[in-house]
């Protein structure tokens, strides 16, 4: 399960740079996973070339479109909601359309179109290229969908839109798809599988985000340690290569290295990270350069090895400790975090301990946490019993969350009154006088706005923290 979008951005309506000679008016929001972010900022790419500005005003809308999730229900509730908000609209504004794209898309294509008849659009995430046509469909007063997984689709060859855009980091989608069946999950079953994009398309994005200003960028993918391009296909694929293929094959680690010193001023992060395919050269190749962040997003969803085993996670608690001990040997100055379900189906009171006590072990700097919530289609819906009350599930990941805590004040506070690098990203949530900005290890820091502008490098000396934020002031502008 990859890591979602900060809370504070879901759901943003997301605007670009304007086309004078389009006439039609796009209304686009985005909700959970960072990928579903960067493939809004795809889709808008595509409908920009079909006469479409994006608009910040619902009531303004040609065309309304939700990016959906399936990952919690949380999600799914808040997109019908919003669904229901469209089509008030609707009413009074009839010529406009709505649209479903991404996970949910894929999973409910049925109920939304026949059953409900609340959207004349389906879409799901490898068929936004047929945007064009399915919207013809639409205007010729029919409803469109297109939910068929590809085996070959990337959009490498689709230049994103930056969307809502601080112009100082971008996501750079390097993977679609997921081969990893973990039960509890609906990715392989909404993205399909998994295959990787072209490396020189990689490229040619970075150095343009980098011609525009861009200071950081993340690489994205629901696994990236499991990134490999022989030539196109599936990864599952690979066994059946050529000799060729295989010997010129770029791996993640190669491709982290491809990009760091395509544009050494840059830098560079990714995620999210599986356990069982981070690879030490990973690591290796984020200490050698300084400019690839020092940060790893390591989900472990449970200490317990008995849970890890039903989840289907392809590691053991043992092997995580392992991965953990190597990672903070080549990379001592690294901040790990992860994602953590309590209440998964069968989970007793001693396998909730387990997680505490892996968290012990490792002291996260921060987390993302849930109860188990059942997603239909998933294999932990069709084969286990959510055996788990509600009240036991919210009581542990209470447990989980101020054990997080206290770890998150741990590691901040082992900042304070040392120097680091901040990249400035916006302004202070808390005071219009303050930059706000991140770490290489992904800690926000905030400091006193002085001469400084968003998008410059910072030395920052750390004065004080919270649980999750570092406070400090300016030294000097650092060239990274």
């Amino acid at each position: 399960m990859e890591k979602t979008i900060d809370e504070s951005k879901q759901g943003e309506s997301l605007v670009l740079e304007q086309k004078k000679e389009n006439t039609r008016k796009l209304f686009i929001e985005s909700y959970g996973c960072s990928m579903n972010f960067s493939d809004s900022e795809i889709v808008a790419s595509i409908l920009h070339n079909e006469g479409y500005n994006t608009t910040q005003k619902l009531e303004d809308a040609d065309l309304v479109l939700v990016n959906t999730c399936s990952i919690r229900d949380k999600a799914e509730q808040t997109v019908r909601k919003r669904l229901e908000k469209y089509n008030a609209v609707k009413r009074i504004n009839p010529g406009m359309k709505v649209g479903v794209l991404g996970c949910m898309a894929e999973r409910l294509k049925s109920k939304f179109l026949e059953e409900e008849k609340i959207v004349d659009l389906v879409v799901g995430p490898d068929a936004y290229k047929d945007l064009p046509n399915l919207l013809a469909e639409v205007e010729d007063g029919r409803d469109a969908i297109n939910v068929i997984l590809s085996k070959e689709e990337t959009y490498g060859d689709i230049s994103p839109v930056r969307l809502n855009s601080n112009g100082v980091t971008a996501f750079v989608s390097i993977t679609r798809g997921c081969d990893n069946m973990c039960t509890f999950c609906v990715v392989p079953f909404t993205r399909g599988r998994e295959r990787s994009r072209e490396p020189q398309s990689i490229l040619e994005e970075i150095n343009d985000l980098w011609s525009r200003g861009f200071k950081e960028i993340t690489l994205l993918g629901q696994n990236v340690d499991s990134y490999l391009w022989y030539g196109g296909g599936l990864k599952k694929d690979f066994d059946k290569a050529t000799d060729m293929q295989v010997a010129t094959a770029v791996n993640f680690a190669k491709l982290l290295e491809l990009c760091a010193k395509e544009q050494p001023k840059m830098r560079i992060r990714f995620s999210t990270s599986n356990p069982q395919d981070l690879t030490l050269d990973v690591v290796e190749t984020m200490a050698k350069y300084k400019n690839i962040c020092k940060h790893i997003h390591l989900p472990v969803q449970s200490g317990s090895n008995r849970i890890l085993k039903e989840m289907n996670r392809l590691h053991t608690r043992e092997e995580y400790f392992e991965l953990i001990n190597n990672i903070r040997r080549i990379l001592p100055d690294c901040s790990i975090s992860q994602d953590m379900i309590t209440g998964f189906p069968t989970e007793t009171e001693q396998d909730h301990q387990d997680t505490l006590s892996l968290m012990e072990f490792v002291k996260y700097n921060f987390g993302y946490m849930f109860y188990y919530s059942e997603r239909p289609g998933t294999l932990a819906e069709r084969k286990m019993e959510d055996d788990i009350p509600l009240e036991v599930k919210k009581k542990r990941l209470d447990d989980v969350v101020q054990l997080q805590r206290k770890h998150s004040e741990f590691r901040t506070k082992a900042y304070v009154n040392t120097v680091v690098e901040v990249l400035i990203e916006r302004e202070s949530k808390k005071s219009d006088q303050q930059w706000s900005g991140r770490t290489s290890q992904n800690i926000v820091a905030v400091f006193p706005k002085e001469d400084y502008k968003i998008g410059d490098f910072v030395t920052v000396k750390i004065l004080d923290c919270t649980s999750a934020t570092l406070i400090g002031e300016a030294i000097g502008l650092s060239n990274l």
